[in-house]
């Protein structure tokens, strides 16, 4: 089923030039399971110079072929949602459900970008004089690249490659070598619904050496990067250097904020549900819950209970429903963190273990009265890692959810609309979701602020960022 992966470049899959691959293993096992190829920098070279073609012939195809063309990919996507599925729990470690849904979701989220390509509108602007025309143009940024991450393998490359196509951008992806299958198979739905040569390439290897080859490159106008804060900070400043456009998409700590008038049972089942989600790898994953003193303990024994009931295994066995660690440094990341709450005084609630010896799992854990210094409490976790702390009233709680620098997504449930107003208001993130988990749709914007981020990757200002705004005014002679 699990077959090695090639580079895409100027529309044809090979190898690398120098023949270098990476080892691919499946996380449940440990056990190498493919190749994938080594893009060096003369396979750059090439796709930069199949990007700058691609551009040309792409800018010229209208807003409706493209629109056609996108709908087609995800229409292919679809039909192979099983077996695209299959290979991203096999590299990641998902459960199935998990690969399937996402694979899905990245269809809708072409077909939302194929709509929004026919609505990339200008405008016309009233002149002070007669005889006077001022019209404002979108224009495609130019060709981009893209940089992604292992946890979502498609859709944090479906988010910057449908907003580059929609808008008639060409685009470079730097695919993670970690899963580089699924990410593969989404670009071949393209390939195979009509996107020309050149207009996506798609390139594996060491990240540093990409990313400081691709950012200063003449021929890339735009960058797109998704994974930690320190890289992110990096790429921006090399990209700033060289005046490169940039959406970074990066950390999170997000808080959960639970009041005494919520209802406390479909909090903690939805908490439990996204924190432990993808094994908590997920740059929204809900770490720091935050309970009003009133229903803390009900919130912490529910809470718990939820954790100990998750099903850890294979994410192809039936009935998982959380599946391993990426790799063996999350597993290490993850006992290096317990050890240091633990140490410093946190009661450890349940789980904080690995699980056997074979394949990267850990157990669900949950945390209490984890002080301040804790290194968890003020690096993301990005593991199944949760950590509850009461508090009284409404200030306090935005003091501790406001503590730290990233400011990506938060959560809060609330039986008050004053407090939800409040919250909405008051929380620094550039994401809040009251009442229900209602993150990451296509149609409605995805990104953070202060360390964690800024721009885009959903709705229409995921377009505006792969767009050039052009004035064009003009006089009769």
């Amino acid at each position: 089923m699990y077959q090695d992966t090639q580079l895409f470049i100027g529309g044809e899959w090979r190898p690398s030039l120098s023949g270098r691959v990476i080892e691919v293993v499946n996380p449940a096992t440990g056990e190498v399971i493919g190749k994938v190829a080594h893009a060096g920098i003369e396979d750059l070279d090439q796709a930069l110079a199949a990007a700058e073609r691609g551009f040309e012939t792409w800018r010229a195809v209208s807003a409706f072929d493209r629109y056609t063309i996108m709908r087609r990919a995800a229409e292919i996507l679809r039909s192979r949602a099983e077996d695209v599925a299959r290979l991203m729990t096999l590299e990641q470690g998902k459960p199935f459900a998990e690969s399937k849904g996402e694979t899905l979701g990245a269809a809708d989220t072409i077909d939302w970008f194929a709509e929004e390509a026919r609505r990339a509108y200008g405008r016309v602007v009233p002149a002070r004089r007669e005889g006077v025309y001022q019209l404002v143009v979108k224009e495609p940024v130019g060709p981009c690249a893209a940089f992604t991450p292992w946890n979502f393998p498609l859709n944090q490359v479906v988010r910057k490659l449908s907003g580059a196509l929609a808008a008639g951008c060409s685009i470079i992806v730097k695919a993670p070598e970690e899963t580089p299958a699924s990410p593969a198979e989404l670009i071949r739905a393209f390939e195979e619904a009509g996107v020309p040569a050149g207009v996506i390439g798609l390139v594996y290897g060491d990240p540093a050496e990409i990313s400081s080859y691709l950012i200063p490159h003449p021929v890339i106008r735009k960058i797109s990067f998704t994974g930690s804060t320190p890289v992110g900070k990096k790429l921006a400043a090399l990209a700033g250097e060289h005046m490169k456009r940039a959406t970074m998409e990066l950390g999170g700590h997000a808080p959960a904020i639970v009041f005494e008038d919520a209802d406390v049972a479909r909090a903690s089942s939805l908490l439990a549900m996204s924190k432990f989600r993808n094994a908590g790898q997920v740059c929204v994953s809900p770490t720091r819950f935050l309970v009003q003193e009133g229903v803390y303990e009900e919130f912490v024994d529910r809470f718990t209970a939820a954790a100990a009931g998750v099903k850890v295994g294979d994410g192809l066995a039936e009935g998982t429903t959380m599946g391993p660690l990426a790799n063996d440094r999350r597993v290490a990341a993850m006992e290096a963190l317990v050890a240091d709450a633990t140490e410093k005084g946190a009661q450890l609630r349940t789980g904080g273990r690995r699980i056997g010896n074979k394949g990267y799992f850990f157990e669900p854990t949950v945390l209490t009265d984890v002080p301040m210094n804790a290194r968890a409490m003020n690096e993301e976790p990005f593991g199944p890692f949760a950590m509850i702390a009461p508090f009284k009233d409404i200030e306090a709680a935005l003091t501790e959810a406001n503590r730290l620098p990233y400011g990506l997504a938060s959560y809060a449930f609330t039986g008050s609309a004053a407090t939800a107003t409040r919250l909405g208001s008051g929380i620094e993130s550039g994401m809040v979701t009251i009442n229900h988990l209602g993150l990451a749709l296509p149609e409605i914007p995805f990104g953070g602020i202060k360390d964690s981020g800024y721009g885009s990757e959903g709705g229409t200002e995921a377009m505006e960022a792969y767009l050039n705004t052009k004035l064009v005014t003009q006089a009769g002679f």
